[in-house]
């Protein structure tokens, strides 16, 4: 399925809809260290509509969410991790999808918060001038596999769900 090139009302409400399923997911799950849907729903918007619609959806979540969480540096570094997950969906994992097993994309959205992790630690490391690259990542892991799980697991349960809405709306 081909997203529609320009903005018209569907598309931006569709794509307001998703902002505020993000910015929602973030808000509810904040108690659960790195556990929130949002990595999830970019996944799936960005393999049923494009990578601009995914870039979009996750800078305005983003910045809308971190109004009440904290803004900061962080936000620049989360969006940038964002963007190389979005863009490896949409360019390796979309040709695949859906002619190929769903539990690919599941397996897919489990290393998707790995590598999330992996991005934004080297980020981190070079901001704030950590002398241990190796040392810092490890020390994160257990965050890191909290947001793969979930994003496998939200994966699993939204995916259903927003592929009907995405055939309903397009």
């Amino acid at each position: 399925m081909v997203a529609k090139q320009r903005f018209d009302a569907k598309r931006v409400a569709l794509l307001s809809l998703l902002t505020a399923m993000c910015y929602v997911g973030r808000i509810i799950f904040q108690f659960l260290p790195n556990v929130q849907p949002m990595t999830a729903i970019l996944i799936i918007l960005t393999l049923h509509l494009s990578i601009v619609d995914g870039l979009i959806v996750a800078s305005l979540s983003l910045v809308l969410s971190n109004f009440l969480l904290g803004m900061g540096p962080w936000t620049f570094m989360q969006l940038a991790s964002f963007s190389v997950l979005i863009l490896l969906t949409g360019i390796v994992m979309k040709p695949l999808y859906p002619q190929h097993s769903r539990w690919i994309f599941v397996i897919f959205s489990f290393l998707s918060g790995m590598l999330y992790g992996f991005v934004i630690s080297l980020m981190n490391v070079q901001f704030y001038g950590i002398a241990s690259f190796w040392g810092y990542y490890f020390y994160g892991l257990p965050f890191d596999f909290a947001h793969a799980l979930g994003t496998a697991g939200f994966y699993l349960l939204l995916e259903p769900v927003l592929a009907k809405l995405f055939k309903k709306a397009l």
